[in-house]
């Protein structure tokens, strides 16, 4: 499965629930970790429902090996996943840590999901 199809699977699974679509859109968006064997391989869980690809991420171990530093990634890439597992998973994060030192791209992602979640989806939802 490419990361164009895992994303999608991903958004399907999303569809209508806006914190969701938000947090997998932001995540998907940052292409860190998609395209990741030791994410992809061990967080994510693939089905079909009528022919349709659907993925889903398991948030709370994802954040969890995270932590305990068996995802490894920059700190950028570790901000936006936090955000991303908040949204998505109601996962608890730290604004001030999480959203501070990420670049002025990644704060327009942020504003754009967050707006997102609060139910005004925008055009393009892979930011």
């Amino acid at each position: 499965m490419t990361d164009d199809d895992l994303a999608a699977a991903l958004h399907a699974c999303a569809a209508g629930l806006y914190p969701l679509e938000a947090g997998v859109a932001l995540l998907a968006g940052s292409r860190a970790f998609l395209h990741r064997p030791d994410f992809a391989g061990k967080f994510i869980e693939h089905g079909t429902s009528g022919g349709t690809a659907m993925a889903a991420i398991d948030w709370d171990a994802a954040v969890a090996a995270l932590s305990q530093g068996e995802l490894p990634c920059s700190g950028g890439e570790r901000r936006i996943f936090l955000l991303s597992a908040s949204l998505a998973g109601g996962i608890p994060v730290d604004l001030r840590d999480a959203a501070t030192g990420l670049d002025d791209r990644n704060i327009r992602r942020l504003v754009t999901a967050i707006l997102h979640a609060s139910g005004k989806r925008p055009e393009n939802s892979g930011y």
